[in-house]
């Protein structure tokens, strides 16, 4: 490999044509082969045919009410109904704004009126209020009670801008999501990269795993439909057991996959299973810490990108032979299509090695904002490159034009007076040893900020202790940058982007003392006592008993699944996910695992 001059810019640019065929594409595949499968979910199949007919029956009754470029909600979770809806829309020329089946009242509120939203698609349970009593199109999606409810959008409402394909809701630092707007040639460009990558092609089966608020589901949907290929849904509990989901992919001849991140490690951390037929793993939404083991037989790569940039951005293949190396695997070199920039406060590009802010060119680039105002502050125009959106994030060029990420520029806040990177105090405690993730939040109260570290310590390691960690991290830092708090975890909570919620984490933990308040004494076996302990560091909440039910106290399916692996580690006892859902407390769960201790 050629490498270059530390003083070369850190700019670089992949050339490719645009690509501005999409659901035209599946048409195609549709004609050509009508009986092969397009979408599988659990013992149901639809062929090309049957969901080119089923999406041509649903255009035919929205017709009336959606006009090209009106904005249609989607409140429905990965399913064939969903697939049919999201090429019916595409079809009239409408805008797909997916919200998925869990999005709440107040966001799809909130959305509906800040933006002109024409219609709400959602089983009739799941509508906000308001719009309840709204027109309703019944949608000719057989097994279902799903609807369009469609009403006028607010007058003042943002406008759609012109030529937008589909758009997506990010987090925004108001605490109300923004909405991005992503023109056609830019999805249809994501896709071709991603089918030659994978080498997609009709004898392969996709998994249908992310989450619909996150724009990847999109990239996991339009790939495979318009590569011939098939559409696997993943079931439900494939989050809550990484067990359940390396099972799923060998039951289910899943050949190409994406996982989230935070689901991604916890694989990776396990002995890869014999008898995949998963030849391409994706992995992409929050920053890796994990990289595949000797044993892995699939390609595994890192993507990297932000929803103003179309999902994927730039990629970086993990050989199994890396596995032991040092740092957190880099995000790679941009797609196809994609400039990337990493530049200073005034936006000059800094010689490769030298840390900087990541700006992205190139038709990848999103159309905006939906917001005209929020679109000229963060979509800029670059000297010699043109239109350039900026990305907050800080990355840094490899002389060979690989980008590493070091965090977000955001994350620089004033403790004490002293500047303080999050990230860099997060790295500080990684370095300790015990410690496999760390995560720093800021804490405000009416007069100061503090720094509060949520842990994922290393299974089967002593976690260090509230003083361990001080007295490590005054080694590095100045004594401001050193958290106030420190909270064991078992899973960090995501926001619908697949990101870590910092909010949500200091909203349950809040500032204070990481030391457990005195415990009411109950009588427990030593089991129910490692349940109670286990659950309340996942929890996040030391007030949780053993009367209490796992999922109405805040358990989630990243939470199931990483105590269904400590008490497999522990116990040598292998639990399922609905046999841990269907236990009506903790104590149950206790019990059960005694249980089956008791026969081995």
């Amino acid at each position: 490999m050629t490498t270059t001059s530390p003083a070369e810019p850190s700019v670089l640019a992949a050339d490719a044509p645009r690509e501005d065929r999409v659901h035209e594409l599946f048409r195609d595949w549709a004609l050509r082969t009508p009986d092969a499968p397009a979408v599988i979910d659990g013992e149901h199949c639809s062929t090309y045919a049957e969901l080119d007919l089923l999406a041509d029956e649903t255009a035919r009754v929205l017709a009336d009410r959606v006009r090209p470029g009106d904005l249609v909600g989607v409140c429905l979770d990965r399913s064939v109904e969903l697939v049919a809806v999201a090429l019916a829309v595409a079809r009239l020329g409408a805008v797909y704004l997916p919200f998925g089946p869990d999005a709440g009242e107040q966001r799809i509120r909130t959305a509906a009126r800040s933006l002109r939203l024409r219609c709400i698609v959602a089983a009739p349970e799941h509508l906000p209020v308001e719009h309840r009593s709204a027109q309703r199109l019944r949608l000719p999606l057989p097994g279902t009670s799903v609807v369009a409810s469609v009403h006028a959008p607010a007058a003042d409402a943002f406008a759609t801008p012109v030529g937008t394909y589909y758009a997506v809701l990010t987090s925004g630092s108001t605490g109300e999501p923004k909405a991005v707007a992503v023109g056609k040639a830019s999805l249809g460009s994501l896709v071709h990269w991603y089918r030659e990558l994978t080498d997609l092609g009709p004898d392969d089966r996709h998994s249908f795993l992310m989450n619909v608020a996150f724009d990847a589901h999109l990239m996991e949907m339009w790939a495979t439909l318009t590569a011939g290929a098939a559409l696997s849904v993943s079931p439900r509990e494939v989050r809550w057991d990484t067990g359940t989901l390396t099972d799923w992919w060998r039951d289910a001849g899943v050949t190409v996959g994406f996982l989230p991140t935070p689901l991604a490690e916890p694989v990776l951390d396990r002995p890869w299973p014999a008898g995949l037929v998963l030849r391409h793993l994706g992995i992409g939404g929050d920053r890796l810490r994990r990289r595949p083991g000797p044993d892995v037989t699939a390609r595994v790569y890192n993507a990297y990108g932000p929803a103003e940039a179309t999902v994927v951005t730039t990629a970086y293949p993990l050989a199994p032979a890396e596995a032991d190396s040092g740092g957190d695997p880099a995000i790679g070199l941009p797609l196809p299509g994609a400039t990337v920039l990493v530049t200073d406060g005034t936006g000059r590009p800094v010689p490769r090695g030298l840390p900087g802010e990541l700006r992205i060119g190139g038709h990848c680039l999103a159309l905006g904002y939906f917001d005209p105002e929020l679109t000229g502050r963060r979509f800029v125009t670059a000297p010699d490159t043109g239109r350039v959106y900026r990305t907050g994030d800080q990355v840094v060029m490899r002389p060979d034009g690989v980008l590493d990420f070091l965090g977000r520029l955001d994350g620089q806040v004033k403790v004490g007076g002293v500047r303080t990177e999050l990230a860099e105090v997060e790295r500080v405690l990684e370095r300790r040893p015990g410690v496999r993730r760390a995560v720093v939040a800021v804490h405000r109260d009416a007069d100061d900020a503090v720094l509060v570290a949520f842990l994922e310590t290393t299974a089967g390691a002593e976690p260090p202790t509230p003083s361990e960690l001080r007295g490590h991290v005054r080694a590095w830092l100045p004594e401001q940058s050193c958290p106030v708090a420190f909270h064991p975890v078992d899973r960090f909570p995501l926001n619908p982007n697949g990101k870590i919620d910092r909010d949500a984490l200091l909203a349950r933990y809040g500032a204070r003392s990481a030391q457990r308040p005195a415990e009411v004494s109950e009588d427990r076996t030593p089991i129910e006592g490692d349940v109670l302990r286990l659950c309340r560091d996942i929890l996040g909440d030391s007030g949780v008993g053993l009367h209490d039910n796992f999922v109405e106290s805040g358990g989630n399916s990243l939470g199931g699944a990483r105590l269904i692996a400590a008490l497999e580690q522990r116990y040598e006892v292998r639990l399922r996910a609905h046999e841990l859902l269907r236990q009506p407390d903790l104590r149950g769960i206790a019990t059960l695992v005694a249980s089956r201790s008791a026969t081995r």
